[in-house]
């Protein structure tokens, strides 16, 4: 079988290193906010290109705490709007609407699948007070365009970051595009923990207060608490582990951009709707390879029968999803079709060239 991904390989690669300093840490008998939390965050923010990074629990409570922090600087308040993609994944949606924001979804483009830059201002009213944007599946989406929209409206941008650390914009990196942003190192991340670990980036030095204290029971100083906060601390072994891994992540991405563009050149099928390559090629990292066929459950099938794994991502879109039962009279046409057809096949830096031969020769053959 051809596994969708083999995590325990991808960190096998690193294990004299990752073994090391979780010994390390074991021995200290120091386990939350340590030296380990702040070298990460260090190396980070030095990676991203930020001012700032906090570590936060998983990618989810980065960007709640963003918008908490918002909140608390007074700049938002609950019943503000937030635009936001129509395809993504339901943690970009639950983090406003966790803070009493409302989101606003807009189309993506089908071609890249992230939000459609030339429909947001559409969706812009006086209640709006941020945009909300995806790198969905590891490409990057920026403009110049939607930098013109937030300075005429005063609209922050965020940038939900789980699926693109590495990616790039006109030699910036995601994650270093908008007013502040949230990453996931759940552990089939392209920067993977060995547990839910997250983070957020930014510029804004009052943010970065707030947010890191926010994180922290809403306390700079123990005991003294002025917001109410959360828990949302990243450990000094996912920190450790995540330092180590943070020095190969390009490699890991190139890794990942060469067999994206095997499968581009090598996948034939008529049937098979390949994802758009861009032509700078850093703007990419393929987090997922996404294709889209008609007849996906299908393809899903034959593929399982030639003992190829696939995931996908994702079978329901937010405004469908029960938890979300004030939208479910919505439709977005775009979003419902890339949902019904979208299927990821394996890749990543442990997939073999005989893997990927066979990934091809099976899709060329249904």
């Amino acid at each position: 079988m051809i596994n969708f991904l083999d995590l325990k390989k991808i960190n096998l690669k690193y294990q004299e290193e990752i073994e090391n300093k979780l010994l390390q840490v074991f021995r200290s008998g120091w386990y939350l906010l340590g030296d380990e939390l702040k070298n990460f965050e260090k190396n980070l923010s030095e990676y991203i290109g930020s001012k700032y990074a906090i570590g936060a629990a998983n990618g989810l409570d980065a960007l709640r705490l963003i918008f908490r922090a918002y909140i608390e600087l007074g700049f938002m308040h609950p019943g503000d709007e937030v635009i936001v993609p129509s395809n993504t994944y339901i943690a970009s949606i639950l983090a406003l609407s966790d803070n009493g924001l409302i989101p606003v979804l807009v189309e993506p483009d089908i071609n890249t699948y992230n939000i459609d830059i030339s429909k947001i201002k559409e969706k812009i009213t006086s209640k709006t007070k941020a945009i909300l944007i995806v790198h969905l599946q590891g490409r990057v989406i920026f403009s110049e365009e939607l930098k013109k929209i937030s300075q005429k409206y005063h609209l922050k941008i965020i940038e939900d970051n789980a699926q693109a650390i590495g990616a790039e914009w006109k030699n910036i990196k995601s994650g270093n595009l908008g007013d502040a942003a949230g990453f996931s190192f759940y552990p089939g991340k392209n920067l993977g923990a060995i547990g839910d670990a997250g983070a957020v980036t930014t510029n804004d030095k009052v943010l970065f207060e707030t947010i890191k204290a926010l994180g922290n029971y809403g306390s700079k100083e123990k005991y003294i608490n002025i917001y109410k906060g959360l828990n949302s601390r990243l450990d000094e072994i996912q920190a450790a582990v995540l330092d180590v891994k943070l020095k190969y992540i390009d490699q890991e991405n190139e890794a990942r951009r060469n067999i994206a563009n095997k499968f581009i050149l090598g996948i034939t099928n008529p049937k098979i709707i390949l994802p758009e390559n861009p032509s700078e090629e850093k703007e990419h990292v393929w987090h997922v390879f996404v294709i889209r066929t008609e007849n996906r459950d299908e393809l899903q099938q034959y593929l399982h029968n030639k003992g190829i794994h696939t995931i996908i991502h994702y079978p329901i879109p937010p405004h469908q999803q029960k938890a979300y039962k004030e939208m479910n009279n919505l439709t977005f046409p775009i979003s419902e079709k890339i949902h019904k057809e979208v299927l990821s096949l394996p890749i990543s830096s442990v997939l073999e060239e005989i893997e990927i031969e066979t990934i091809i020769k099976a899709l060329n053959e249904y």
